[in-house]
């Protein structure tokens, strides 16, 4: 199987830097299926290409196959006795791919380049082909996937005989990707994508594959409007470790769109039961409504679920959304439609970079403010600050704040003990901890405040969520 990457970038032999692969020689490596090989059929100062070439060893793949059997939740190609030595597994892109992928271009994958660093944090015109690549769904699922990540996607199915075109077409399509990305987030995508496509992946998935899928799609994952069938591919259809992964991404770019559910047009509809970001988010607005709010400020608004939410309330007379992350923000206007508003209602909505633990002059004077999932992104020594700009100078008559509940975290299957729900949580507090801060800043800040509990309440954990609302006094 057969992965090429090339790049126009002058000059363009600075690909060998990226990753880490001179151009001028043949690079092999053992790899747990067979031998993966790296060379360069093209490379001048105008044009560059690697190529990366995946050797299958039937011997290895059946070995390999063996040591799992029993484990495996999906069927593969290789699934019946004669299929683990008679399969397309030596000829299409698939999950093996990646792996190797992960293995012969482990540095380019970090970002990581002694020689080029600052081009490493460039985005270079590239073009990635994938000339006989695996793919349950067929060419438009592949654009589905790719198109939103940057990529222009060329993706033809590729015909099971040219001699008998009425055979009808394969479950294979040529792919070319095109667009102007950082090597190392177009081979992250690709690590990801592979297995998601192939949808058979050759290795039992573990509860580590969750940190790693959210690890390698920081950054793009949770604002994928494909994201609930990636993950259900990726983790091999295991429902829990999948809705584990949900719920940690929705934390950090929540939307209302579940990924398309491979067979769900063939299962009779039922009604969904909302999620816990949903819930969150009806939690929250119905605070803002009890407290009366019109000008609301969404601080942390990340990728704008909630601000899709507000706009929707014509009791909100302006919504105001602020993050740190530039990119964050870009997401939150393409969900909410900024551009395509009425005027009437894109005249109600502001966003601005902002950073929480500084003093911002334009978020004074406001009916209310939400942390939605915030403050435990920070740093504890941080946390002083944040308190200072939002409760002290901002000083909104209304403060709605939620924020997990550690103790219900034995309760999803998957999670090892200790582990906080998203890697980038600095901590996550009990309901005791949680309780004694909230009693600081009222007294400290001049706020009342009341909390509940979010989500199904468990008799021995609470809920999985922790909602405070502050009152101004």
């Amino acid at each position: 199987m057969l992965l090429t990457l090339t790049t126009t970038h002058r000059p363009a032999t600075d690909l060998g830097h990226l990753l880490v692969k001179h151009p001028d020689r043949t690079h092999a490596f053992d790899v747990p299926v067979g031998t993966a090989h790296v060379f360069y059929p093209h490379a001048d100062e105008a044009r560059c290409t690697a190529a990366l070439l995946l050797d299958v060893d039937p011997a290895k793949l059946a070995a390999a196959r063996g040591r799992g059997r029993g484990r495996q939740p999906t069927a593969t190609p290789e699934s019946f006795t004669l299929g683990r030595y008679v399969n397309d597994r030596p000829y299409a892109a698939s999950s093996l791919l990646a792996s190797a992928l992960s293995r012969v271009y482990r540095s380019a994958l970090r970002g990581e380049s002694r020689d080029r660093p600052e081009l490493a944090a460039t985005s270079i015109p590239l073009e990635i082909r994938v000339p006989v690549l695996r793919c349950r769904g067929g060419a438009e699922v592949a654009t589905r996937l790719f198109g939103p990540l940057g990529w222009t996607v060329t993706a033809t199915a590729i015909t099971l005989d040219e001699q008998h075109p009425q055979w009808g077409e394969s479950r294979y399509v040529d792919l070319t990707l095109t667009g102007t990305l950082r090597v190392a987030d177009a081979l992250n995508h690709l690590y990801v994508m592979l297995p998601v496509l192939d949808d058979a992946k050759h290795y039992w998935v573990a509860p580590d594959e969750v940190d790693k899928l959210l690890r390698v799609g920081a950054g793009w994952l949770a604002g994928h409007p494909e994201r609930g069938l990636i993950v259900r591919r990726y983790l091999a259809h295991r429902r829990a470790l999948a809705g584990q992964a949900l719920e940690r991404l929705a934390a950090q770019c929540p939307t209302d769109e579940p990924g398309l559910e491979d067979g769900a047009e063939d299962r009779p509809a039922q009604a969904p039961r909302a999620s816990l970001a949903a819930r969150r988010r009806e939690a929250v607005h119905a605070a803002l409504v009890e407290a009366g709010a019109q000008r609301v400020l969404d601080l942390g608004c990340g990728g704008g679920a909630l601000l899709a939410t507000l706009i929707g309330d014509r009791r909100f007379t302006e919504i105001v959304g602020t993050d740190v992350s530039t990119q964050a923000l870009g997401l939150a206007a393409r969900r909410i439609r900024l551009d395509r508003l009425p005027e009437r209602q894109r005249n109600r909505v502001t966003l601005h970079q902002s950073a929480l633990t500084y003093r911002d002059e334009r978020l004074r004077g406001y009916d209310a403010a939400v942390l939605m999932e915030v403050i435990e992104h920070l740093d504890p020594p941080r946390l002083p600050a944040l308190e200072d700009a939002v409760f002290g100078y901002a000083r909104p008559a209304t403060v709605v704040l939620t924020t997990p509940n550690v103790e219900h975290n034995v309760r999803y299957e998957g999670l090892a003990a200790g582990a906080f729900r998203h890697s980038d949580h600095r901590f996550e507090w009990t309901r005791a901890e949680f309780a004694e801060w909230v009693d600081r800043i009222g007294a400290t800040y001049g706020y009342s405040a009341v909390v509940r509990g979010v989500g199904d309440d468990d008799p021995q954990v609470g809920a999985p969520t922790q909602l405070a609302v502050f009152t101004r006094t």
